[in-house]
């Protein structure tokens, strides 16, 4: 992604391509003037994420393929949103977060710290 930087400084790596992820479905969590859900945070879905994120009202499994969307499952890479996953946080739910892969812009809203307590490897 041209000229995009993640929360380390660097440039923004993409998060998925398979499943195809991002606001505007390019393989990275960028930002963009319609994205009002902030989708910054490339995060790696586990069980527990995905049942926690349906009980709050956003089904993260169920296919939606008008949206280009064919539902995921544990282990699969996406760009969340950065309010979502400060709930999941203070829920003690919070998946863990591709730093790499993480706009710059999460951090108007996110500590850095807790996103590095939760940083898997690329």
């Amino acid at each position: 992604m041209s000229g995009a930087r993640n929360v380390l400084g660097g440039s923004l790596m993409a998060c998925s391509y398979d499943p195809l992820t991002g606001f505007l479905r390019t393989g990275c969590c960028e930002r963009v003037a319609e994205d009002f859900g902030k989708h910054w945070v490339c995060v790696k879905v586990s069980a527990a994420f995905l049942e926690f994120s349906a009980a709050s009202g956003n089904d993260l499994c169920t296919p939606r393929p008008e949206f280009r969307f064919r539902g995921l499952k544990p282990g699969d890479r996406w760009c969340l949103c950065a309010l979502r996953w400060q709930e999941a946080l203070s829920a003690g739910m919070a998946p863990p977060v591709v730093l790499e892969a993480t706009h710059e812009s999460a951090l108007e809203l996110l500590a850095l710290e807790d996103l590095q307590r939760y940083a898997v490897a690329v």
